[in-house]
């Protein structure tokens, strides 16, 4: 088993070095909107934190995907077969870490695959990735 993980002991400092890794990576953009992980605000603190929140590889996108179009790798990882994917946004719906979207470009889904560039970027070693 393959994912990304959150190291809790890691202050992110909201540089979003990982969410620019991530969307240019796979889509050679600026487009912070494009990454497939996101940054949340921790409520309540101060000064304010923020953690980094990703993909848990649950499959809940998968058991919901009315064609079919998320499949499980030998990795662990969900992957989205673009062409069978319609675009229907059922995956982005039921994602319970609000981390699946839609490519404005395609209207297809698509989600981590645990590649670790943001990993990679981040300078206060948030992100790494887990294998079981």
């Amino acid at each position: 088993m393959k994912r990304l993980k959150v190291n809790k002991a890691a202050e992110c400092m909201n540089c979003l070095s990982c969410l620019q890794a991530c969307a240019n990576t796979y889509f050679k953009s600026d487009d912070l909107d494009l990454a497939a992980l996101r940054i949340d605000v921790v409520k309540d603190s101060y000064p304010v934190a923020t953690t980094p929140v990703t993909c848990i590889q649950c499959g809940k996108c998968a058991r919901n995907c009315p064609q079919n179009a998320i499949t499980q790798n030998k990795f662990g990882v969900y992957m989205v077969n673009k062409k069978l994917c319609t675009g229907c946004g059922t995956c982005v719906e039921v994602c319970p870490m609000h981390v699946m979207r839609m490519d404005p470009a395609t209207s297809k889904a698509f989600k981590c695959i645990a590649c670790g560039k943001c990993a990679q970027q981040c300078p206060m070693d948030c992100l790494f990735i887990e294998e079981k």
